[in-house]
């Protein structure tokens, strides 16, 4: 497994070995102990979740609070999504920052999100399977979210806002 540190401290690119042949192909997409080594830190997940969206629906920009906060590791098993995660650690040097990328179950790149993270994202295929590890319990009173077109941070998704389908959670601004 490749791990590449993007412009956002902590948060990851994880890019497996793909093994392929006229069969079709195979690859270990966990491994606990070379994904931690790859990090530099231990951490172990506790919930796994999936996630079915058709083209134009935009999830997020969600987080956990305080104690509840979580990492996520986040691949698309089928589909392809443009995926945002933004900074929210008052601490770190790219505090209200937010990174970008695509993610598909052709190239199986896969996002590490550290604790302290918002995050999203945008259905660019006819559908989306879109499997994420946490390493926290998700909890209702701990959650969050940024509206997705925060002036602020200036995200520039791939699809034109009139054709984006949101939850009524995600299509109001909470001013946070």
């Amino acid at each position: 497994m490749k791990a590449t540190e993007t412009k956002l401290k902590g948060c990851f690119i994880l890019e497996p070995e793909v093994f392929k042949d006229e069969r079709g192909y195979f690859f270990e997409s966990y491994n606990h102990k070379e994904f931690c080594e790859a990090l530099g830190q231990e951490i172990n997940f506790v919930q796994d979740n999936q996630s079915f969206s058709k083209k134009g629906v935009l999830r997020g920009l969600h987080f956990q609070k305080g104690e509840h906060a979580q990492a996520k590791l986040v691949s698309v098993l089928e589909g392809r999504i443009q995926d945002v995660v933004v900074d929210l650690r008052k601490n770190s040097p790219t505090f209200g920052k937010h990174l970008s990328i695509e993610l598909n179950s052709e190239n199986k790149k896969q996002l590490f999100v550290p604790r302290g993270f918002a995050h999203g994202f945008l259905t660019l295929s006819n559908f989306a399977t879109v499997f994420y590890k946490c390493d926290n319990y998700y909890n209702k009173e701990a959650e969050g979210h940024i509206f997705y077109d925060d002036s602020n941070l200036k995200i520039k998704w791939k699809i034109d806002s009139r054709e984006l389908l949101l939850s009524e959670k995600d299509s109001t601004d909470t001013g946070i």
